[in-house]
């Protein structure tokens, strides 16, 4: 197994600390069931900082590039990912309930003596998924040999059912 790098959260922040790694995209087990590969790494950098009103906080940076299934073709489609992030530190999930969440304020974590980076990386590509991944240019339905101008992409591989074959009878009763 590979090395899990991780860090004290608060004394990271503090002592203004900074690491810088590649994290092989195999490696995030939430992330996994969401990718068509997962080959390749996910770049990150991690600096400790203080945020706008002085609290220890988190910048994190994650860049790659995301091996995704389109929902409107369902071929493979490649998302890329460059996102940073400001994570403000908090010493309990209390403390981060008593204070309500703003829309423009930044995200708060929980801090910890030995906070996974792996974790807070997973997190982020998780954040940067798109809610419907798809190609900007593909026509709905073109998997299985279904070709442009074909209709509604109805599989036309050869021995394969085409989905909506037994409702052909139906349209054609009423049609008559």
């Amino acid at each position: 197994m590979s090395h899990q790098p991780v860090i004290d959260g608060f004394e990271f922040a503090t002592a203004g600390a900074t690491q810088e790694g590649k994290l092989p995209l195999a490696g995030f087990p939430r992330l996994k069931d969401q990718l068509v590969s997962d080959a390749g790494d996910v770049k990150y950098a991690l600096r400790g900082v203080l945020d706008a009103r002085g609290r220890p906080s988190l910048r994190l940076s994650v860049r790659g590039s995301l091996h995704l299934r389109c929902q409107r073709c369902l071929g493979p489609l490649t998302h890329d990912v460059d996102a940073e992030q400001i994570l403000v530190l908090a010493g309990s999930q209390e403390e981060i309930d008593a204070e309500p969440a703003g829309v423009d304020e930044p995200d708060r974590v929980v801090a910890g003596k030995e906070m996974s980076v792996r974790d807070l990386v997973e997190d982020e590509l998780i954040l940067a998924l798109p809610y419907a991944a798809r190609h900007e240019d593909c026509e709905p339905g073109l998997v299985c040999g279904a070709s442009q101008g074909s209709g509604y992409g109805i599989c036309q591989c050869p021995g394969l059912p085409a989905p909506v074959a037994p409702l052909e009878s139906c349209y054609d009763a009423e049609a008559g």
